[in-house]
């Protein structure tokens, strides 16, 4: 179920808001600890939590075209994770070149404080906003008098001694394949939607019959080329699997990247559907086989190494 989303010209403003401002992609551990803070200091105004996004993310539109972000979640799946936490409602922000040059006292005055309502600001330690990126913790404690809000700063956190970024965690899965590590910044599995598309159709040939995925959004962290142990979550029921991410070296010269999922146990019709992919384990690299036999009997192997994981 997806969480409130709102953009700013639809939200409603009510004072008693508390109120975290980022991009939050991922929601990972770090982001998590703020967002509960943010919880906390609603309930204890008997207000709204609110946390505010932009979309697109203000690097792409700080650095221009060239500088495009892969994201860990959609706005639909960040809204749906901070609901599961508690948080009331998500506004999104439409981040442009002209929201850009909004200096950091406008943005709190005229936005937080005018346009959504603001009773309590939690802000990270070293967060910074507005124009220039010039506002701070600093700023926000100079107007918090003025209007009537409190500030609360959260310090840097830290997993397994790494400091925990929305940065570090797209690195672990499209350097390194590490969706372990991804999973343990998150505090959940990582998830691809995807809608399944016409193949080939060589995998039935040799036992292994493949859903082909096209993500939802086309620009989705794809983890690093490989076979990986997932969960496959279709109509509500969940089934194991092993996913391939790559160029299919074996039987195609294709440059494009496939994402194929052999789904364990499963017989049902699924083209144009949508399928949830998390991903457990990575289970080895991509590989070029001698031919479709020893293709085949290394799927064996993968099949029994995934089952293993998902136990």
């Amino acid at each position: 179920m997806m969480g409130k989303l709102t953009w700013l010209d639809k939200v409603e403003r009510i004072p008693e808001s508390a109120i975290t401002v980022g991009t939050f992609d991922g929601v990972h551990a770090g982001h998590k600890v703020l967002i509960n803070r943010l919880v906390e200091k609603a309930k204890s105004v008997n207000g709204r939590s609110v946390v505010v996004t932009f979309d697109p993310h203000p690097r792409e539109v700080l650095h221009g075209g060239n500088n495009t972000i892969s994201l860990l979640t959609t706005l639909e799946e960040r809204a749906s994770i901070l609901n599961e936490i508690g948080v009331d409602e998500m506004v999104v922000i439409p981040f442009d070149r002209e929201f850009s040059l909004m200096d950091s006292e406008a943005f709190i005055r005229d936005i937080l404080w005018g346009k959504i309502g603001l009773k309590e600001f939690i802000i990270g330690y070293d967060h910074q906003f507005g124009r220039n990126r010039e506002g701070s913790v600093k700023t926000a404690k100079t107007l918090s008098d003025e209007l009537g809000f409190n500030v609360t700063m959260v310090e840097a956190q830290e997993v397994d001694k790494i400091t925990v970024s929305s940065t570090s965690v797209r690195k672990a899965l499209s350097e390194k394949g590490d969706v372990g590590l991804a999973r343990a910044f998150l505090g959940r599995p990582y998830l691809i939607k995807g809608t399944v598309v016409h193949g080939d159709k060589r995998g039935r040939t040799i036992g292994y019959p493949t859903a082909n995925l096209m993500p939802q959004h086309r620009r989705k962290v794809i983890p690093l080329k490989g076979v990986y142990a997932v969960e496959v979550e279709w109509q509500g029921k969940k089934y194991g699997g092993m996913m391939n991410i790559g160029h299919r070296p074996t039987v195609s010269d294709e440059k494009d990247l496939r994402l194929e999922v052999h789904i364990f146990d499963f017989n049902q019709e699924v083209y144009g559907r949508s399928l949830d992919v998390r991903f457990i384990k990575r289970i080895r690299d991509e590989k070029r086989f001698s031919g479709l036999e020893e293709l085949q009997s290394q799927l064996d192997k993968d099949k029994a190494d995934c089952k293993a994981a998902l136990k």
